[in-house]
């Protein structure tokens, strides 16, 4: 696996091979998650491509840093987080909430800044004008804890342990409230392609929720149903993988 270095306080940074930089391929990840999920990627998605993978504050290197609860504060932190790096073609992949941060990061680019990136491929999410806001938040740690269970996304062994409970739960409590408060606004499409992926088995998301994604675009859309549930990409990495090299090459 190619080393992974860090580029300011956002993104852990895994060089293309050789470090042969052609275009770059931004990960977010879901509510919960970190940066970690991306790790096997680096060097995988074929020459050329460098991998930048969110370090959203308040888990692991970042655990001392208040957590961002809103979804405009945290996508105008990794838009602006991300103007270094518009030098060469950029994607945006986000899984569950990281698809919406990546749409809402996708429209900053494009509107503020006058960059279309090379595409928008979104993960086990409904499209913005049909998210669903969950409002398990309002119902404090017990129904949180509930919902990531059911789900299966954070290391549930994490929550088992009372003191790594404590360090986990922050961030957690903070992602919950992004994806029960965020209310997109309307009639805002992309201008890239955008693609979306989901398993065959998620109890959140079907392929026909994936596909109104066609809705919030002028570049076209696509669609890969693969196996598994809602974290179906844990399983299916190597597909998923192949997958993403072929659109970005």
């Amino acid at each position: 696996m190619i080393a992974a270095g860090v580029d300011s306080a956002w993104f852990r940074r895994y060089p293309a091979p050789a470090g042969r930089t052609e275009r770059r391929l931004v990960c977010l990840p879901h509510a919960g998650g970190a940066a970690g999920l991306f790790h096997l990627w680096g060097g995988q998605l074929g020459p050329g491509v460098e991998v930048l993978a969110a370090r959203y504050p308040g888990r692991q290197e970042r655990i001392a840093e208040p957590c961002l609860d809103s979804m405009p504060r945290l996508a105008d932190a990794v838009t602006a987080a991300l103007l270094p790096h518009l030098d060469r073609p950029l994607a945006l992949f986000g899984h569950s909430m990281g698809a919406s941060l990546a749409y809402e990061v996708a429209l900053r680019l494009e509107h503020l800044h006058g960059v279309r990136p090379h595409a928008l491929f979104v993960s086990a999410r409904r499209a913005p004008h049909r998210v669903r806001p969950k409002e398990a938040y309002l119902g404090g740690d017990r129904a949180i804890v509930e919902e990531v269970r059911r789900l299966g996304g954070t290391d549930v062994g994490l929550l088992d342990d009372p003191d790594l409970y404590e360090l986990v739960m922050p961030a957690i409590r903070a992602d919950f409230r992004i994806v029960g408060t965020y209310r997109p606004q309307p009639g805002h499409p992309v201008h890239c392609p955008v693609v979306g992926y989901v398993g065959d088995g998620d109890p959140e998301v079907s392929a026909a929720d994936l596909r109104e994604w066609a809705e919030v675009t002028t570049g076209g859309f696509d669609l890969a149903v693969l196996p598994g549930d809602h974290f179906y990409l844990n399983r299916q990495r190597d597909a998923l993988v192949r997958d993403l090299a072929a659109r970005l090459g």
